[in-house]
């Protein structure tokens, strides 16, 4: 099983999907590490030497902010969002959808469950 950037990558699936399972590496961005490394598409894990799991390392190293770097970004984007005072940052901070989606009826995935008076 090859390990990048701390992720155990499935053995029977085709390299350019596999890469996938990296979080902040989507199709296109795989598509491009594989073209800069020379490494087939239609390649499976298994198939994969030391070297390519190597050169695939070292690119996605180069180029490419993945897994925890990724997740510390973004977490502090929306801090500085809440911290400025943004429509964006107040919506993080309320818990509510920030992407202008109607929250009259629906919403309730990021409103929780539904707050009634009086009744038991």
């Amino acid at each position: 099983m090859a390990r990048i950037s701390g992720v155990d990558l499935p053995k029977k699936k085709r390299i350019e999907y596999a890469l996938t399972y990296i979080y902040g590496i989507g199709l296109y961005a795989s598509r491009q590490i594989l073209d800069a490394t020379g490494i087939d598409y239609n390649k499976r894990v298994y198939e994969l030497n030391e070297t390519d799991i190597a050169e695939i390392t070292k690119e996605i190293r180069a180029n490419h902010v993945v897994e925890g770097d990724l997740r510390k970004q973004v977490a502090m984007d929306i801090k500085a969002l809440m911290e400025l005072g943004s429509y964006r940052g107040l919506r993080h901070r309320r818990g509510l959808p920030c992407r202008g989606q109607s929250t009259k009826t629906n919403a309730r995935t990021r409103k929780g469950k539904r707050k009634t008076v009086g009744s038991a």
